[in-house]
């Protein structure tokens, strides 16, 4: 399932500059809601390396890992379980660091997968905890690795999928993780992916079908043959997750018949359907499967705020003492494979996440780290979950977070408009939920109301909720936004002409139709890695994703016919770009394979064919994203002096988060105050 879960995430990040215009901009004089008495928060606690992350415990429980940074990038490190103060690196990566890691189920090596400069040929590696030996073990080029399952029955071997003799598609193959050896298992001739038992046999196959949707098939000696079919309306909602344990019975996230996806138990013969829980409001977004009986113990719901429930008494149990002990939102990130020891992660909106270690069998509760300490004692600001209504009648789920000096009503809302920024989700198919958010703190911090808002094609509302969206990108999709800053207007929030748009991926392509299809609506934007020509887009997708071509024609509009190249034209920002009057900021990685550097290029030179002013941000080293912290702190700097600029927000001095990065700006330093002045005598620094 690791090529569905692709699209099911698919992002799209770019974005565009700021520059002064003829017609007038709102007031920037900052007014006292807006400066506050709070301190500025350092954007390096915000968007520097956290000081640990991603805790993991060995599957014999007897060694933690996690990814922290060594010499300023972020590394693998492991340590005895009773003895966290005497961690040692793994690794000594020195260029754009590590950011998935994850035990072998022999507990004698620890896996990681990196790719090159943000290109997402993501190669899978294995560390040799003793030897500190480190090997790829997919040494292939122009490739992209899978793990498809790890089963705690095998200690030595695991299952992965890999497009070294196909780019289009994973072939499964069986890896040795002692010797390395790659055997064979079964050559994809066009699955989307597939589901393994615990004994490493493959056991189901999805196949996609002409115009959108999928079959599942199960396993029939050699052949797979027809099981069920998940039609283009659920095929966001509905996947088979895991076998259930005996092998007669699957498990599978289910929305046909109903809207919302419920957690079901498939009959591998019949297709027969048991559901095991659903909620109305909203899908199922997540299970916990128990390490030693296989079964699904307990599920999340996440409507507003995430809520888990448990099936199995013994977990309900340990929830019981979790959520007793431990404040926020709480998430089981690994377990030993007796299922003795859980590593948990916590988060509230007010902190960043903490890392904690259970005993099961003692009840004890240790706290480990958190991933950023330096908050502690920031001015932090809660977040409001909050439903808009839409025009047409549907509910669009939505945050909003204030600076936390200003005064407010009985329901939340500042006694004096504040100038917005409206934080569009990429995806699109995916969502904003409730938490710790960066950008949230750093923009309310710095004087700004911020609004994410979940518009319809979002993800965890129901497949209705997601289907609205289909062919309506720049459309209703689009009318959702404007309807949450009209709210925003109407609740005093906000004034209209102090609302600024901003966003990374589907969220970067909002923000140019935002400033081309309304032009009126937003004072400035900023887009981080955006498709500007839906054409374009889709012609250039990665090789791997050919799977799932139809979902994205059917979704988002079929360049293979006159009607669908009509359409895609029709929505696409470029082709409006004169008609956009207000500043601009535009960020892209260089190597982004999802949404290629040609799609930033193409609107910044209609703009200035146009003769109007944008600011274009550069990274070489980056992808879909800026994973180098440098590049981060680098980015969001400028944009926050672009926002200065256009809202009249508080900053914090640019040069020093310029330092090791790689940015380049092509075009428009001028049109940021103090941009140009910054970058003299800055010279970029490369990723290794």
């Amino acid at each position: 399932m690791t090529r569905r879960t692709l699209f099911l995430t698919l992002c799209i990040l770019l974005t565009a500059a700021c520059a002064p215009r003829d017609e007038p901009v709102p007031e920037t004089a900052m007014s006292e809601a807006q400066t506050g008495s709070d301190d500025l928060i350092d954007r390096e606690l915000l968007f520097g390396n956290p000081e640990r992350m991603q805790l993991r415990i060995s599957p014999d429980g007897r060694h933690l890992s996690y990814i922290a940074p060594l010499e300023g990038v972020l590394n693998v490190w492991a340590a005895p379980v009773d003895d966290l103060d005497s961690a040692r690196p793994l690794t000594r990566d020195t260029g754009r660091g590590i950011f998935r890691h994850f035990w072998a189920p022999d507990a004698k090596h620890v896996l990681f997968l990196q790719d090159t400069g943000g290109d997402e040929n993501f190669l899978l590696h294995a560390i040799n905890l003793e030897s500190g030996e480190i090997r790829n073990l997919t040494p292939f080029e122009s490739t992209t690795a899978e793990v498809v399952h790890i089963s705690p029955r095998h200690a030595d071997t695991i299952l992965v999928g890999l497009n070294n003799r196909d780019e289009r598609f994973h072939d499964v193959h069986r890896l040795t993780l002692s010797t390395g050896e790659l055997e064979l298992v079964e050559e994809n001739e066009g699955f989307l992916g597939y589901v393994a038992d615990d004994d490493l046999q493959l056991r189901l196959a999805m196949a996609p079908r002409p115009g959108g949707g999928m079959d599942v098939l199960r396993k029939d000696g050699d052949d797979f043959t027809h099981l069920l079919t998940i039609e283009q309306e659920d095929d966001m909602v509905s996947a088979p997750v895991a076998m259930a344990p005996g092998g007669e019975h699957f498990y599978m996230l289910d929305s046909r018949d109903r809207n919302t996806g419920a957690l079901a138990r498939i009959h591998l013969d019949s297709g027969e359907r048991e559901i095991l829980a659903a909620d109305d409001r909203a899908d199922v977004a997540g299970v916990f499967v128990d390490v030693v009986s296989r079964e699904v113990a307990a599920y999340a719901v996440n409507y507003k705020k995430p809520e888990w429930t448990a099936l199995d008494p013994d977990v309900q149990r340990d929830f019981q003492r979790l959520n007793a002990a431990i404040d926020g939102d709480l998430q089981i990130t690994s377990q030993s494979h007796d299922g003795r020891l859980w590593t948990i992660y916590s988060g509230e909106a007010t902190a960043p996440g903490t890392a904690h270690l259970y005993d099961r069998d003692s009840g004890r509760i240790e706290t480990l780290f958190s991933t950023q300490p330096g908050l502690a004692e920031q001015p932090l600001t809660p977040m409001q979950p909050l439903v808009i209504e839409s025009r047409d009648g549907l509910d669009l789920v939505s945050y909003l977070s204030l600076p936390r000096w200003v005064e407010t009503d009985d329901e939340g809302r500042p006694k004096e408009p504040l100038p917005m920024v409206l934080l569009v989700h990429g995806g699109p198919w995916a969502r904003d939920s409730y938490g710790f958010h960066s950008e949230h703190q750093w923009l309310a911090n710095r004087g700004y109301a911020v609004l994410s808002v979940n518009f319809r094609g979002s993800t965890g509302f129901g497949k209705d909720f997601i289907n609205a969206g289909d062919r309506e990108w720049g459309r209703a999709m689009h009318d959702d936004l404007i309807d949450a800053v009209d709210w925003a207007v109407e609740q005093g929030i906000t004034r209209s002409d102090s609302v600024a748009i901003m966003g990374g991926s589907y969220g970067g392509y909002a923000t140019l139709a935002g400033l081309a299809f309304t032009p009126d609506v937003f004072a400035c934007g900023v887009d981080i890695v955006g498709p500007s020509n839906l054409e374009t887009l889709l012609e250039s997708i990665p090789p791997y994703w050919e799977a799932f071509f139809e979902n994205l024609a059917t979704r988002v509009g079929d360049p293979r016919t006159e009607e669908g190249r009509a359409l895609l034209r029709e929505r696409s920002p470029l082709h409006r770009a004169e008609d956009i009057k207000r500043p601009l900021l535009i960020a892209q990685g260089a190597n982004d394979p999802r949404v290629k550097q040609a799609e930033s290029d193409q609107v910044v030179e209609a703009m200035l064919a146009n003769e109007l002013p944008v600011t274009y941000v550069l990274y070489p080293d980056e992808g879909h994203g800026f994973a180098r912290p440098q590049n981060r702190l680098a980015f969001y700097g400028i944009t926050e002096l672009f926002l200065t600029e256009c809202l009249g927000g508080r900053h914090q001095a640019l040069e020093d988060s310029l330092a090791g990065s790689s940015t380049q700006v092509p075009t428009g330093a001028e049109f940021i105050t103090g941009l140009k002045e910054a970058l003299e005598g800055f010279e970029p620094v490369m990723a290794h």
